[in-house]
């Protein structure tokens, strides 16, 4: 079914990467990777590299007919982004925060007032001035002291999320001074997370220390300013890398929380923040396979726990009684059908984040007062959106701002009275040029699955340019691993294939929580394979009622989402006429058997442990690079990051690799490498938009062939 992009490929050779078989056994099977000498951790070597380019030249060539119409659509999407644009101002301390952009910008300058108005506005960052000299520039943690004198701001210059901390003493600069590096310290923090946690002292910050072998944080570290790094206090240590470590700050801001999170376990540590030269306790034992997230504020800790509750339920104790779990009181039960999936606390009032049947709402708790016990949803406009908390630093605040969109409505700012659940909109994203959501129509589906289980599909597409008559292209989009729920959001950029007649999708797939932790158990370890089903069943089901043409069907899918991208096309290759497949995690097994490589150790309970025999098999059903067949294929486009941390740039490559070597089509395999860039592609806001435009181009190109 697939047709190639072209003759002009009958004229350029693609590269073929040299083989030397490298030999795999375990478990008594053995596997040849011909591929594997791919495989350099400092990215230094002249070979991969050459090859990296050579690769990078090619699709150049075979693209280059195209890049009027890349051009055209980064254009388009480039023209409906507010150049000049604003956050809204929020409260945290003495002073009201807000970023500004301007222009063609990259980065954001952020400021702060002493009013929501802007009196006394004050330059405290130029981000652009801090990424002008640098190819890759990522902003991570920008923190401000309990004085609100100093700042931390964290710094990633080689795209592999490792941060450099630097402090900023803010009396230093005043509203008409500009963002002058006189005003940083000395104090330099390397190899870090980018996550800072001050102490109530306004001089001793807490940092998790990054292993530069497996990228993970293993070190939590108390540094006193003034002070060399060399001279820092190691305050603890995991030595099981099946955790990753972040650290926390209680909403009280009493409690420094050490906070160890696995797949399916969770386990925190604290310490006053009074006292930052004391020892952090366990905040209650640990139990292996209990999830929580736990916050304190006031004389009580609120911990939402799968304790004896599979959706979660939200138990509170008293300081003084949180460490027996036997001492816990029941706020809100577990329901079998709605999952519980966050708090956030006021003095006065907990917003709680549900979902229920796949949507997300959120429930306003009284906790003081004369109408304390009562509760009520706050109401939103649309059946099928996205929304979730905005930026709420002050818990003593009568009111909460949540962010809201659908795939129609631009993203929009609102603040509900927590009191009454009034809503007022602060600010909606302006999408410049003809954009009308009343052209727009977007619907939820249940797609049943060759198993029964019904799956969610969101869906939406231009009235005028639909007519549910099988003649439509559609671009099917999922993800589905980790818990992760991708949600129906707006996104400008959408409108390009909206306009031209395409038919956007999401098929949310089982290894998300769109229905509940059962739709994410069931889509991981040894039912993985539910996942694959799941996107499959939803494309034929589509083509089947018409939503598209059954020869103008494209997917896409990045990292967990490029896996399940790569295992469609070896199981369903027929289905499809383009694929996009980026920052793909497609070498599972041998991935997993390398505990050297990040995230492997940490990601067990997400995908198996294969030096245990079941393990291996089932993941070796399924990995991409090792079901390659000699079939074939559809027009595909793979990107990835020469610094990715996440996914090494060497899965792609091998894939790509192989695939060349096995398929038996004459369609299209493009493999473009960001030499700069990691896991989160190019930095700034309008170099995103130019991997959005190749992919966008590559696909429309298809349906013109």
């Amino acid at each position: 079914m697939p047709t190639s992009l072209p003759s002009l490929e009958k004229n350029i050779t693609a590269p073929i990467a040299e083989k030397v078989p490298h030999l795999m056994e375990i478990h008594n099977h053995k596997r040849v990777d011909n591929y594997y000498w791919m495989r350099d951790d400092q990215r230094s070597d002249e070979k991969i590299l050459a090859h990296l380019r050579n690769e990078n030249n090619y699709a150049d060539a075979i693209l280059k007919e195209q890049q009027p119409l890349q051009e055209l659509l980064f254009q388009e999407l480039k023209g409906r982004i507010v150049k000049d644009d604003n956050t809204v101002p929020a409260k945290d301390g003495k002073y009201w925060y807000h970023s500004e952009i301007n222009g063609e910008q990259e980065f954001s300058s952020h400021f702060r007032a002493t009013s929501f108005l802007g009196e006394n506005k004050t330059l405290i960052l130029d981000v652009n001035a801090r990424a002008k000299d640098h190819e890759f520039y990522d902003l991570g943690d920008v923190s401000i002291s309990p004085n609100d004198q100093l700042m931390s701001i964290s710094e990633d210059i080689d795209s592999r999320r490792i941060y450099t901390i630097r402090f900023k003493d803010l009396s230093q600069i005043s509203s008409k001074s500009s963002d002058s590096p006189d005003a940083y310290l000395a104090d330099t923090l390397v190899e870090t997370e980018g996550e800072v946690v001050w102490a109530n002292d306004n001089k001793t910050v807490f940092y998790v220390k990054k292993d530069l072998e497996t990228l993970l944080g293993t070190q939590v570290y108390r540094h006193k300013l003034g002070s060399p790094q060399s001279d820092d206090i190691l305050v603890y240590e995991e030595n099981d890398h099946s955790f990753y470590i972040s650290l926390d700050k209680s909403r009280d801001e009493s409690q420094i929380y050490i906070c160890l999170h696995a797949t399916e376990s969770t386990h925190i540590l604290v310490l006053s923040a009074d006292e930052p030269d004391g020892k952090f306790i366990d905040l209650f034992p640990y139990q292996d396979q209990h999830e929580y997230n736990a916050d304190k504020i006031g004389d009580h800790f609120y911990i939402v726990t799968n304790y004896q509750a599979k959706n979660f339920r939200l138990m509170k104790a008293a300081v003084s009684q949180v460490h027996d779990i036997n001492n816990w009181q029941e706020v809100i039960p577990h329901r079998k059908d709605v999952l519980l999936e966050g708090i956030e606390l006021f003095n006065n009032f907990i917003v709680v984040t549900e979902r229920e049947h796949g949507q997300i709402r959120f429930i306003i708790h009284t906790t003081q007062g004369e109408n304390s016990g009562h509760h009520y949803p706050l109401s939103f406009d649309d059946p099928c959106y996205f929304a979730c908390l905005g930026d709420n630093p002050e818990p003593n605040s009568s009111t909460a701002r949540l962010y809201y969109s659908s795939l129609t409505t631009p993203g929009s700012l609102f603040e509900f009275d927590l009191a009454t659940g009034e809503r007022k909109l602060l600010k909606q994203q302006k999408v410049l040029g003809d954009f009308n959501k009343e052209n727009y129509q977007a619907e939820r589906l249940f797609i049943t699955a060759r198993d029964g289980v019904e799956v969610p599909v969101s869906i939406v597409y231009r009235r005028d340019k639909f007519k549910k008559d099988g003649t439509n292209p559609l671009l099917q989009y999922g993800y589905g691993a980790y818990g992760l729920t991708i949600d129906p959001d707006f996104s400008s950029q959408t409108l390009s294939l909206l306009d031209r007649g395409f038919v956007y999708v999401i098929a949310h797939v089982r290894g998300s929580e769109m229905l509940g932790r059962q739709w994410y158990d069931t889509g991981k370890l040894e039912y993985k394979q539910n996942s694959f089903n799941d996107f499959i069943d939803v494309t034929k089901a589509l083509v089947q009622q018409g939503y598209g043409a059954k020869d103008k069907i494209f997917a896409s899918g990045g990292s967990a989402g490029g896996l399940l991208i790569g295992a469609v096309v070896n199981q369903a290759p027929d289905l499809y006429l383009g694929v996009g497949v980026h920052v793909p995690f497609l070498d599972v097994l041998t991935t997993m058997l390398d505990e050297s490589i990040p995230l492997t150790t940490n990601e067990y309970d997400e995908w198996g442990n294969p030096n245990e025999a079941q393990a291996y098999q089932n993941i070796l059903a399924y990995s991409p690079i090792d079901n390659i067949s000699a079939q074939h294929y559809p027009n595909i486009l793979v990107t990835t990051g020469l610094h990715d941390s996440q996914v090494q740039y060497f899965e792609p490559m091998k894939w790509v690799a192989k695939m060349r070597e096995l398929k038996i089509d004459d369609n299209v395999l493009l493999f473009k490498t960001d030499m700069e860039a990691g896991h989160g592609g190019a930095s700034g806001r309008f170099k995103r938009l130019k991997e959005s435009a190749l992919e966008m181009s590559f696909f429309i190109s298809l349906l013109a062939e």
